[in-house]
Order: C-alpha cells, then structure tokens, then sequence
C-alpha cells in the first residue's frame, strides 16, 4: 500500500432533484441572524423580528472592525520556532468572530409526503453547531470545517411549517489563522422516499484502464428491499456511452462494473467529464435517483520514479490555500474560488492543498472542472494542542467521525489525488504520535484504499527518529530543505514531498534597499519587499525548493506557502499593529500578483512567454543610488537599457540558488525615464522585449473587470481593478488615493480590498485607498437581469466608470 497506488477515479457526486424521488434544496435566502447569547433562539415562538436578514453563506465577523484586543495572544509559536511567549495580535485576524451566533430559518416542509425521509446536510458551520428542528435538538458537531447531516423527519410538523435554528459558538485561543465565523458554506434540505440512495453512498474507482476500455467500477448502498439499480454513463455531450443494471445486493450494497470504450482521461491539460445517471426502481417504480459527474485517470507512486498520472510522471507544482477568500471572509462564493483557480492556471500551477482543513465541495468541484490536482487536509492539531482551544479538545472523540464523512463526502473527485492527516502536529515526537499517525492512516485506507495519505512534516528530525515518518505512505516535508537528503535516506517510500515550501514574504509593490537576503526583516512600514529576498525563521527562497525538484527525481513536487495572501498570520509582524494579514502570498488579499508570481510562472509555466522586470520605477530622492533591477522570465538570457543605455547582458547561472532562476542586474543606479529590458531566444536573436517608464502625477483613474458578465443569481461577482495612473496612462505604483465607490443598476458594491496587510480600512463600506497604485472592487449581481454602473471618483482625479451585464 506504501509504494504503489494505481487508481482511476470518478469525480464529485451532486445530487439532481427528481419528481419521482429526492427533491434537493439549497437554503439561502430568509435566514435571521443575531449574535450574541439568546437562550430561547431554538423555541418556534421565540420572537426574531428585529434580527438580521442575511443570505447563507454567511460570515459574521468580516464587516469588522479590525481591533488589536480581540483573541490577543501571549504565546510563543512552537511552528515558527519561538522560545519565548509574546504578544500577538492579528493572528487570527483581528475580525470578532468570537462568541455566540443564532440562525434560523422557517422551512415549509409541505411537500414531504407520508413515509419519506428530511436530511439537512451543512458543508460547513464556525463552529461546535448545534441544530433545532421545532424546538428539538437534532443534533451537534463539533469541527468547523466538516460536512455532516442529520434526519430531522422525527421533528416535522405535519402541518408543514417548521422552525430550523442552528446555534454556532467560537472560543478564543482556538486558531493560528482566521476562522470566519457563521454558517459560511452551503446549507441543503434533502427530501427523498424511504427507498434511496444512502448519503455519500456512492463510491466509483475504475480499476482498470487501457486505451480502449475503462472499466468503472461503481459500488452504491442503498436503503430499500427488492430493489434493482440502473446506471447510464455519458459523454461530456450528454450522449449514452454505456450502461448497466444490477439486481443483487450485499447487505446493503450494490456493485457494477460498467465498461466505458476510447475513455477520455482526466487530467489538469484535459479535464475530461463523464456523467453518470443512477437510477434505483422498486418493481416499475423509480424511488430515487443520483447523477455523478466523473472523470476518469489514473494515479500512481513509485519509489524513486515518483508520481504518476496516467502513466506519464509529473511533479506537483502546487500551492496552499487558506479557506478564507480575502475581502468575502469565510463565505463560500464561487465567483472568487473561480477567479483564484483562473489566476493559478495562468501561472502555471497544478494543484492545491487545502490549508489546513477540509475543503469545500464548491472548490473541489472547480478543481475537478478547470484541471487542478488536490490535497485535502484533514486537521491541524491531532491530541497534543497547538493552540489552547484547537481541535485537540474534540481529537479523541471526533478524528474517526470527521475522517470518515471527510472521505465519503469527497472521494469521487478525480481531483483529489492524495489525504492528509495532519500539518505539524505536535504529536510527531514519541511513541504516541507514531500510533496517532498510523491509526488515522488506516482510517483513510479503510475508507478509501485507493489513495495515499501524507502528514506536513516539520519536525523531520524527531520523525525519523521515531519512525513516524516511515509509517506514512509518504513523507512531506515542510520546508527543511537542508533534511532532504538525510530524509530520503532515512525514511523507506523512496520519494519525498514538498507539502509546504518557501514562506518568503513579499508586499506587493513595496521594495527595501539594500537588497539583500534577509531573515525575519521587519520595518517601520509593516511592509516586506518584494524584491523576493525576504522569508521567515523556518523558511526559505522559492529558489532552495527549484533545485530539489529539478535536480532529485524522488522529490515529487512542492506545495507553496501560499497561492494568495490570507486573513490572520501577519508573520513577520504578528507581534506589531497595525497588521492582520498575511505576507506568504504570491498573489495579495485582492488576489493581484504580486512580482513572485511571475517567478514561480516562468518556471511553471511552460506554454507562455514570461518577461517581467522589478521594481518599479518611481524613485525621487534616489537619483545615482543604487538600485537593482531583476527579470523574471522564461528566457535564459537578457540584456537591460537604462534611458537607452545598455547594463549588459545577464545569463541564467548555477553560481548561486538565485542566478540560477533570475537575471539580476545588481549595480544599477536610479535615474528617472524608461527601463527596458531585451530577451534572447535559444538562437541568441531578441525574442521579447520589456519596458517600465517612470510615472508623473496621478491623473486618471482606470477600471478592468475580470467579466463584463455575469449571472443575475444574487451571488456571481465581477471583480474590477482600479488603477492611478498619469496622464500618459503609466501606472502610479507609489499612489495611495482615497477612492469612492458608488453602484446603481442591477447589481450592488459588494467590498473593495488593496492588498494592504497593515491597512484597517473595512471591506464592506464604499472607500478604500489605493496601495502601490490599485486595489479591487467587488460587483455582486442582483436576482434580476439587466446593467449595473460602477463609479470610482477620487480626489484630483478624473473619475472612471464601468458598466456590468447581469444575465439570466
């Protein structure tokens, strides 16, 4: 099981409503909200009239304010290798999600008929919830990021109105990062006969595969006696490509082996999917019915060969995402899940790791849609705490159960390539840990043995040495880079991973002179610069992580911390204010990249031309100072001009980690005009070229969206970029400008967001300055079709406005 896992798997299941059987339906709109102890919130007659009205997915906590008191923490941080106990602030964002919350919701139940049975199903509630049916207790769950559901069919009124209440409670001391607060993912009501399909009850691998034939193998358990199941399978265009019936059941359980010919195979170049349609008939009658949208491929790993997908080996060029969505908070909403995998894929990226907690069905079914392979995390604290009210307050009673619903909620997404049990638990020294890891392992295996499982690793050495890093199907390292190699020989599986890489920290836009590497650097600023030199106690340059993956074939990969900035962490600042969020991003909380991204695509991605010259270039007050200019590109060589003048000609070198991957001119000396920069092709001729200008006075403001369209469903967001720029258009990339927002039309503001980790400006009002010359705006469509105009107008500057289609 350690070495070899050839698997072929069929993606995210989703539910269709059926006339004749199940009838699904989403719970948005219509809750009432208060925060806050109200100890009779849960009786049908409790009187909420003068409660919020809000939408689910809900956040509480983000409309602020920002305060440095709120979860303020006197701690040292085992992970970042502190010794001695100090305050921080920011660490959980500085956001009150702290405290109590009530939710409910009038359910008109009208429909349910004699004999059949009401799920609600929660992809996710922040946190301990526990959920009232008509003044009823249903039921509680104690982990904020799992999926769990409860048959309320017991507590329905029969005259159809029914009363759902959900009491939420988050303590202090209880994350290293922003939780969200709320019931911030997808509510559902499930109402299906008492002969169905079972809940997460389906499990579809294929076990074998050639280049004529994929042999699907679907096993579905069932409630109901006498009963047979049909299932057809279709193509991406929705024609029948095979189908099968099947009659006996094991227990409770039917198995088919459906054979699909010339398979179409899932991967991240060719996200392929397949469509399966389960039917379940007692006698001629249809009881319940469940379509599986699937792909099809092939996993394997191999000592010393590494990771396979569909026979041909790869390595994973992967980053770590946060759950929070920046400005949004925790709320799902997958406009910004879209946009995030958009930004990844032009950059190169592969894959996604979701850090450190389970991911939502949204992002997993987008993975599964635009070719991301991903590891889904479990927790991050196992029995020994890392915090005073982590997740090892519930890990004895809790780990099998959220294991368990983690994997059967999620384990038809071809997307999900690989578990993981844990990140830098505590429990990696001693005895104890070992048996934790191989107990929580074969709970993954028992559930899903077509998968491996891996732990984030930090204290390697302790690992090796109690053998917990060879009890897993395989060892990821968490940066110590300087371990790799005694690791691979210490431990058996003959490969290792990079499950989380670099933490260099970076503002966009904001460079320090001089430049150099520097560890832990901080300034008046609260800002890092971005001339990516600049990285943590525990951590490293992009650079230390390349060389392994291209030059140790057992390495299989690397998951960067992180894809984007996240709310919480404000590492190297966690002990200064203002600063709440993170610095680790290669792109900022706005979701712009920042100069790293372009780092990390001109070595991931290897379709497009990449050509980007840093810093920028508005100096005054560093005339004949110097000033070094990088190129980030996916050329081997280039030559710089400074006002026409050429800085020589740079190759790509092994002299050192950073020569090897940027051209760097070191001793240019600031002088204001243009910075062009000329890229060599193989041939040595000029291929691409570059060039920056420096700015005048901020003139003008311009706007960008990322769609002109969007859908009229009250959730899909267009996110528009407001830039200063001058009155030639260059960009201002000093400006910070005190903008306003206003929208009329079909839609409404949503939020704004600079990418500013130490800005308090809040999200949710109609203002916001610019940092290093931008910031984003955030659009949100009404439910009905037609414009909406957006205006930005600030002080000086010639006003810009943007209209948006909402469409049905």
């Amino acid at each position: 099981m350690r070495h070899l896992f050839i698997f072929l798997f069929l993606v995210f299941s989703f539910q269709i409503a059926s006339a004749q059987g199940r009838v699904v339906t989403e719970l948005t709109d219509g809750w009432k909200f208060s925060k806050g102890k109200q100890d009779a919130a849960f009786q049908v007659a409790f009187d909420d009239k003068n409660w919020q009205t809000v939408s689910v997915p809900h956040d509480w906590a983000i409309y602020g304010p920002f305060d440095k008191e709120i979860d303020k923490q006197v701690v040292a941080i085992t992970q970042n290798n502190e010794k001695v106990a100090s305050e921080k602030t920011g660490r959980t964002g500085a956001l009150p999600y702290i405290g109590e919350g009530w939710y409910r919701k009038e359910l008109d139940l009208s429909h349910v008929k004699p004999g059949q049975r009401a799920i609600i199903l929660f992809e996710g509630a922040m946190s301990e919830p526990k959920v009232y049916l008509n003044g009823h207790k249903v039921g509680e769950w104690n982990y904020g990021y799992n999926y769990f559901y409860f048959d309320i069919t017991d507590q329905l009124f029969a005259s159809g109105k029914n009363l759902l209440a959900v009491h939420l409670q988050n303590v202090g001391q209880s994350s290293r990062w922003y939780p969200g607060a709320g019931l911030y993912r997808k509510v559902s009501l499930i109402v299906k006969n008492a002969t169905h399909i079972n809940q997460w009850g389906t499990f579809v691998t294929t076990p074998l595969i050639t280049k004529d034939v994929a042999k699907v193998n679907i096993k579905t358990k069932v409630t109901g006696k006498d009963v047979r199941l049909v299932t057809d399978i279709l193509d991406a265009d929705g024609k029948k490509v095979a189908s099968d019936t099947a009659r006996t059941l094991f227990a409770n359980e039917f198995e088919q082996n459906i054979a699909v010919a010339t398979p179409h195979l899932w991967s991240p170049e060719t996200p392929y999917l397949y469509k399966a349609v389960t039917k379940l008939y007692s006698g001629n009658a249809l009881q319940d019915e469940v379509t599986t949208r699937f792909g099809i491929r092939h996993i394997s790993y191999l000592p010393g060969t590494g990771f396979s997908l569909n026979g041909q080996v790869r390595k994973f060029k992967g980053v770590c995402l946060h759950h929070d969505l920046g400005p949004l908070g925790a709320a799902i909403n997958i406009a910004a899940l879209r946009r995030q995998l958009r930004i990844l894929k032009d950059m190169g990226c592969d894959a996604i790791r979701s850090s450190h907690n389970m991911p939502s069905q949204e992002q997993l079914d987008l993975c599964d849609e635009m070719g991301f392979m991903f590891l889904a995390e479990s927790f991050d604290e196992w029995a020994k705490p890392k915090v005073k009210n982590g997740y090892a307050r519930f890990f004895a009673t809790d780990a099998e159960k959220d294991v368990v619903n983690l994997v059967h909620a999620t384990r038809n997404h071809p997307s999900i390539v690989m578990w993981s049990s844990g990140n830098e638990v505590p429990d990696q020294y001693g005895a104890e840990g070992v048996k934790r890891a191989k107990w929580l392992q074969d709970i993954f295996h028992r559930e899903d043995p077509t998968r491996p499982v891996t732990v984030g690793m930090d204290q390697v050495k302790a690992t090796m040495a109690s053998g917990f890093g060879a009890v897993l199907d395989i060892p990821g390292l968490n940066y110590r880079t300087h371990l790799y190699e005694e690791a691979y020989k210490a431990f058996p599986q003959g490969l290792l991973l990079g499950s989380e890489t670099a933490s260099t920290v970076s503002s966009r836009g904001v460079y320090k002179f001089p430049v150099v590497k520097a560890r832990e650097k901080q300034y008046d600023d609260h800002q890092c610069s971005s001339y990516d030199l600049e990285y943590c106690s525990w951590s490293n340059l992009p650079e230390d992580d390349f060389i392994l993956q291209d030059d140790k074939p057992w390495v299989i990969g690397e998951f960067v911390w992180t894809g984007f900035d996240y709310l919480g962490e404000p590492t190297p600042y966690d002990n200064k204010w203002p600063s709440r969020s993170s610095y680790f991003g290669i792109n900022d909380l706005a979701g712009l990249p920042k100069d790293r991204y372009y780092l990390y695509r001109s070595r991931w991605n290897t379709k497009d031309e990449t050509l980007h010259i840093l810093p920028h270039w508005n100096w005054q007050g560093r005339e004949g100072e110097i000033t070094p200019v990088f190129v980030y590109t996916n050329y081997d060589s280039a030559e710089l001009f400074i006002n026409g003048r050429s800085m020589g000609v740079q190759k790509k070198h092994n002299a050192t980690p950073q020569t090897r991957y940027r051209l760097m001119w070191m001793d240019v000396k600031y002088e204001p005009g243009t910075v062009k920069v000329v890229a060599f092709g193989k041939d040595g001729k000029p291929a691409a070229e570059k060039s920056i200008t420096t700015a005048d006075k901020p003139h003008k403001l311009v706007v960008e969206a990322d769609r002109t369209t969007i859908d009229a469903d009250g959730n899909d967001i267009s996110f528009v970029t407001v830039s200063v720029v001058d009155k030639k258009g260059n960009l201002c990339p000093t400006a910070a400008e005190q903008l306003q927002f206003s929208v009329t039309g079909k839609g409404t503001y949503r939020a704004a967001c600079n990418g500013d980790a130490a800005s308090l400006e809040l999200f949710h009002l109609p203002t916001m300055k610019t940092f290093s010359g931008k910031l984003v705006v955030l659009l949100q469509s009404t439910k009905e079709p037609g414009e909406m105009t957006l205006t930005v107008t600030g002080k000086g500057l010639q006003a810009a406005k943007l209209q948006v289609r909402t469409k049905r």
